[in-house]
């Protein structure tokens, strides 16, 4: 099976990368390139592939600039295991905190979850066709099924016996029919499910504490698992039973096997606000443990074998983008072995008022959009024009100025404070078209504004 890694060029991917996010060039095509690697390595003879490690990269820019979207996004496009991590939630081994071993833990779980997920959806007609069968046979056979119309035609059938087989087909293939059609969906049926114990236990490792898993078909008792009858909707069942057989359908232990490959080969980790561990040459405080995290990160990121609940992870080959503000600290202020095993240094723009005015309405998850939609729910036709618009783009840029500067993130509080009495009163009170101008805009804006001075509320 193939890794899962899209042969996009990487000016492809920055085009990809160009529909969700705006500006930041020169990060995109920094990743883009990551990327392509990755590709180019999968197609290389093994022994020369395993020569080749993954070139880690240092974000470096303001908060709300788009390090985070970026990464995102690359992951998706990549359709890779991906996991988003603080480095401040983590601490020198010895110290209370997380370690930093369960960044890759959490990798693994997260590829898991993606190959069940694509297991699950390549077999999901074969699935739903069986759980058709099993919901017609609880309909014919759940003593307490009341319909409150007749079940046949007119034709003179009348009550007719379950071991009569011609009438238990015609009464199957009605309920098939009308399952199909919606129908039933409300009634009650008799099913068996099984609640389970805790499929896991904590049990203390070299590594710190990790989660052993349970195999509940070997184990009874207190782990294993009890079965039961619970009357629920037909559309319950349907759900209870496509989990139930997904899970037989999907064999454990070739998940894990391809998990586990896929984290080692194509996993990615964003290590955030990792300038916040970025600490002096103090040997008292703090300083003591922000540089036993960065010595404890480097066997991860350089390369070594770490041991999760799926089996052991190698981690030679997972991209690693660390990223942070680093105000009050440079990229020099790392341990110089972590410097190095971060090469490509990439650094993000602060956000101008143009950028602004197109993160409103440009990317295909636009904030203007995303509202645009959930009005839509409730009947109500959002409509603001590009003065109007421009007029937020400005006031967030101005805000950023004046309070402090959290990059795009200014624009949510912005545009919540503008829609806030149209997202209450809709959908009693606002229904149909609603258009804000650039003088409806500019009023609002201002009289916030004027309250903050005022102190009765804050920017």
């Amino acid at each position: 099976m193939p890794l899962p890694i899209e042969a996009l060029t990487p000016r492809e991917v920055v085009a990809e990368l160009d529909r969700y996010v705006v500006g930041q060039s020169a990060a995109k095509r920094a990743v883009a390139v990551a990327l392509r690697n990755r590709y180019r390595r999968q197609q290389l003879p093994e022994a020369q592939r395993d020569e080749i490690a993954p070139k880690n990269i240092l974000m470096i820019g303001p908060t709300g600039v788009g390090k985070t979207e970026i990464a995102r996004r690359l992951a998706q496009i990549a359709k890779a295991p991906f996991v988003k991590v603080e480095a401040t939630k983590f601490t020198e081994v010895g110290y209370v905190g997380r370690d930093v071993d369960s960044i890759i833990r959490d990798l693994v779980a997260q590829s898991v979850r993606m190959v069940e997920a694509e297991r699950t959806e390549f077999a999901r007609g074969a699935i739903e066709a069986h759980v058709e069968e099993q919901l017609v046979d609880l309909l014919c056979d759940d003593v307490w099924f009341r319909d409150p119309v007749p079940l046949y035609s007119s034709a003179g059938e009348d009550e007719v016996g379950l071991a009569d087989d011609d009438a238990r087909d015609a009464r199957r293939t009605q309920f098939l029919d009308e399952l199909r059609e919606g129908k039933h969906e409300d009634r009650e049926v008799g099913i068996e499910v099984e609640e389970s114990g805790n499929p896991f236990v904590q049990v203390f490792t070299p590594g710190g504490i990790e989660e052993m898993g349970l195999d509940g078909d070997a184990i009874s008792g207190a782990f294993g698992s009890r079965r039961h009858t619970r009357r629920v909707s037909v559309t319950e069942a349907r759900s209870i039973l496509f989990e139930q057989l997904a899970k037989r359908e999907v064999d454990p232990t070739s998940v894990r096997r391809e998990a586990i490959r896929r984290a080692e080969q194509t996993g990615m980790v964003f290590l955030d606000e990792i300038d916040k561990v970025a600490g002096s040459n103090s040997q008292t405080g703090p300083d003591v443990s922000r540089e036993g995290v960065q010595r404890d990160l480097l066997p991860i990121i350089e390369g070594s074998t770490v041991q999760t609940k799926f089996g052991p992870v190698r981690t030679d080959y997972i991209l690693f983008i660390a990223a942070g503000a680093f105000h009050n600290a440079k990229p020099s202020d790392l341990i110089p072995e972590l410097q190095g095993r971060l090469p490509i240094r990439v650094k993000l723009e602060s956000l101008a008022q143009d950028d602004f005015r197109r993160i409103l309405s440009e990317p295909e998850s636009a904030l203007i959009k995303q509202y645009q939609k959930l009005l839509g729910a409730d009947g109500v036709r959002l409509i603001i024009t590009d003065r109007a618009l421009d007029e937020v783009a400005r006031f967030a840029v101005w805000v950023n100025q004046t309070v402090e500067d959290i990059g795009a993130r200014r624009l949510h509080t912005v545009v919540e404070r503008l829609l806030g009495d149209l997202l209450f009163e809709a959908p009693e009170g606002v229904s149909g078209d609603v258009e804000l101008d650039f003088p409806e805009v500019k009023r609002r804006l201002e009289d916030w504004a004027a309250e903050a001075e005022k102190g009765k509320t804050l920017l």
